[in-house]
């Protein structure tokens, strides 16, 4: 899903880090001081997913679990991914500096739209809703981030010689959605049973969350 160096046009990349500079301010804001172990800890376990990596032309797929990341984070998934990011560009050069705001977009982006979305589900009271939500949780931000991956390259440059790239990349990416989708929902299952408040503990409209009804961990 990294994009790399040199690939992207500038009002494309000018436009992804707009876009990924306005969710890092929403992210930040969100962050509670009690979030913050749980931030850096999500922030490693991407860091550490998304080093197993196949190569696709410009870009690669890999393991992202950005849908885990935003139902558990909220907006806060943007700083999360961020700094995952950041810190696999200058150590290992996989995407790029350049290339750090679309990069972010493309995984953060999706990962709080389908968080907030699928979030209900995945705190219902029937297991089967929570495992659908989960297993949903985790494949489509995946495949919107490959989406917006492959329309990242299509509106770079001639669109005649990155349309088969670009298509190439969110085909690539069709057994990831597939894998993360069981991973998050597997990860949910694990959550409901031991701690449920962490998969309703994310901070999407404010930096205090009010009570939600609990969910005992027997349910």
């Amino acid at each position: 899903m990294h994009i790399s160096e040199g690939v992207l046009s500038a009002p494309v990349l000018a436009s992804g880090a707009a876009l990924a500079l306005a969710g890092l301010a929403a992210g930040l804001k969100a962050i509670r001081d009690e979030d913050t172990p749980k931030a850096a800890v999500l922030s490693a376990v991407f860091f550490t997913a998304s080093l197993i990596h196949v190569n696709i032309g410009p870009s690669s797929a890999h393991l992202i679990l950005s849908g885990l990341i935003g139902l558990m984070m909220g907006r806060a998934a943007f700083p999360v991914i961020f700094f995952g990011l950041l810190l696999q560009g200058i150590l290992f050069g996989f995407g790029g500096i350049t290339t750090l705001g679309v990069n972010t977009f493309t995984m953060a982006g999706p990962a709080v739209l389908f968080g907030l979305l699928l979030r209900p589900g995945v705190n219902s009271r029937s297991a089967a809703a929570a495992s659908v939500s989960g297993f949903l949780c985790g494949a489509l931000p995946v495949l919107l981030s490959g989406l917006l991956a492959g329309a990242a390259l299509y509106f770079s440059g001639d669109r005649g010689q990155y349309v088969a790239v670009a298509w190439a990349v969110v085909a690539g990416n069709v057994p990831i959605v597939v894998m993360e989708g069981f991973v998050c929902m597997f990860c949910v299952q694990f959550f409901r049973k031991v701690r449920p408040d962490l998969l309703r503990h994310a901070a999407f409209s404010s930096g205090a969350a009010g009570p939600s009804p609990a969910l005992s961990p027997a349910e």
